[in-house]
């Protein structure tokens, strides 16, 4: 019997393909088995919450029973997490939130627990928790995007660029493109000042891209910065080019650390017009240009773009997080949400 160790034994033909199919089976059925518990869990903590308010209701059962339930409920399962009584109020206020138990079993169930705290604790309406809980499951979000996600209002900024799509795209292909691009834009997380000027913004947006791309939304994929067009022995460099994958299509944005002109799409247009000629591919749909500015007037921006063939978009960027001071008070950060988590599990523990 040979000494040496199996890795350093040549391997039988065919075995490398076999082995990387038997990672990938496993690795999914892991994914498998991690969902199943989470989704039964969420289930189990839900009809715990509707028991809780059931009987508290037409018992009169007060408050201190859920103290009770939590001491009883430890002692029955010493090693199981999550039976405090601070966890088991946010089962029935969950419970109270989503009385539809179809729809927890087919949609909610999809989503951590912890992701569950953050839509009860940060939103305020069914309506709104489920357009995040939707966006939450599309882009699989972890539990702090989806926080920093509520605190930058997404919900109020998607779809709200002023754009031509409807009178330029096919009706589907326009209804997403719509819908991928926002207004505002918030970049705080570049750390520049209002008087930065369109070069130091694009420097950092690149320094940050991973950030930029969050922001920018699911899809997008970065292709390049100052990309050159060479037209007719003439150089010309786009501040930033961009891949949408659902969309099929290139994206072309230009910043302007101003206020938006109308001779600002007459550039616009003319790398769109390029783009299409150099870049894109047989398959690619047409490209879509979005104009990033510091500042519109929306009536100008609608008249400006109402005459343009090409599919275009413009949007305001901010620099510095200008939420209400009565949001900010009542969105906590991510760091606080941490420390609170973190509370939370020790006292489940």
């Amino acid at each position: 019997m040979s000494d040496k160790p199996a890795s350093l034994t040549p391997s039988p033909e065919g075995y490398a393909d076999w082995l990387a199919e038997l990672k990938t089976r496993i690795h999914a059925a892991r994914q498998r088995a991690s969902l199943a518990v989470n989704r039964e869990l969420v289930l189990l903590y839900w009809g715990l919450g509707r028991d809780i308010l059931q009987r508290q209701a037409e018992q009169g059962w007060g408050a201190k029973v859920i103290d009770r339930l939590a001491d009883d409920l430890r002692r029955a399962f010493p090693d199981m997490k999550g039976l405090s009584p601070r966890n088991l109020k946010y089962m029935r206020a969950f419970a109270e939130a989503w009385p539809d138990a179809e729809f927890v079993q087919a949609v909610l169930a999809q989503l951590p627990w912890y992701h569950q705290l953050a839509l009860l604790d940060k939103l305020p309406g069914a309506e709104t928790r489920r357009w995040y809980a939707a966006k939450a499951i599309e882009h699989g979000w972890s539990r702090n995007v989806l926080v920093m996600q509520i605190e930058s209002r997404l919900l109020e900024r998607s779809g709200q660029a002023v754009t031509n799509f409807p009178a330029t795209l096919p009706a589907p292909q326009s209804d997403l493109a719509r819908e991928s691009l926002k207004d505002p834009y918030r970049f705080d997380f570049l750390g520049l000042g209002e008087e930065a000027l369109e070069r130091d913004i694009e420097h950092a947006l690149v320094r940050h891209v991973t950030e930029f791309l969050l922001e920018l939304g699911a899809g997008f994929a970065f292709v390049g910065r100052q990309v050159l067009l060479n037209v007719g022995g003439d150089e010309f460099f786009i501040d930033l080019l961009f891949y949408h994958v659902k969309l099929r299509c290139y994206v072309v944005i230009e910043l302007k650390a101003g206020e938006f002109k109308p001779e600002h799409l007459g550039q616009l247009g003319f790398y769109l017009t390029a783009v299409d000629r150099q870049v894109k591919g047989e398959h690619d749909n047409r490209s879509i240009g979005l104009l990033l500015c510091k500042g519109k007037n929306k009536l100008v921006a609608e008249y400006a773009l109402s005459d343009k063939s090409q599919p275009m978009g413009i949007a305001e960027f901010k620099l510095l997080q200008d939420l209400p001071v009565e949001l900010q008070a009542s969105l906590p950060s991510i760091e606080q949400i941490e420390r609170e988590l973190g509370g939370l599990g020790d006292e489940e523990a």
